[in-house]
């Protein structure tokens, strides 16, 4: 929990921030901690819901004004390496012209089979790739002869 900034602070930070959201929200604690304006109407006046004003008043109640920043979304980690990306980074740069999504699937596939893990695509469904044909894991990229 940290201390609440007086008003005049407050206001002055407001004036020098250059992030609109943020701004957005130092506006809806001003409205609420030094105007003493209700939440919910407050919200109203900025055209956010009640949830999204008391989401902000408590992220500002615990970690000041830092909170009312956005955090960085790490989002789902990634399934292949840091040196597989690199290589199909790399061969995508190379390319003197574009490049289709067939052609960056392949590129995919292609480093991944050097890597052995092609076996570990194929039986996991946490990849998340379609797969086509009558067997069990058969992946439509296997095959040598084209697309089925």
């Amino acid at each position: 929990m940290t201390v609440p900034l007086t008003k005049s602070k407050l206001e002055s930070v407001y004036r020098n921030e250059t992030d609109v959201k943020v701004k957005e929200r130092l506006l809806l604690i001003l409205k609420v901690k030094n105007d003493g304006m209700i939440p919910a109407r407050a919200a109203k006046e900025l055209h956010r819901s009640r949830t999204w004003a008391s989401d902000w008043l408590r992220r500002y109640q615990e970690e000041g004004v830092d909170g009312l920043k956005d955090r960085s979304k790490r989002g789902r980690p990634p399934e292949i390496s840091n040196e597989v990306s690199f290589r199909i980074r790399r061969n995508l740069e190379e390319s003197k012209q574009g490049w289709t999504t067939k052609q960056v699937n392949d590129i995919i596939f292609r480093e991944w089979e050097k890597l052995s893990l092609h076996s570990y695509i194929q039986n996991s469904s946490q990849v998340g790739l379609q797969t086509q044909g009558t067997k069990k894991g058969t992946c439509k990229h296997c095959f040598k002869g084209g697309e089925r």
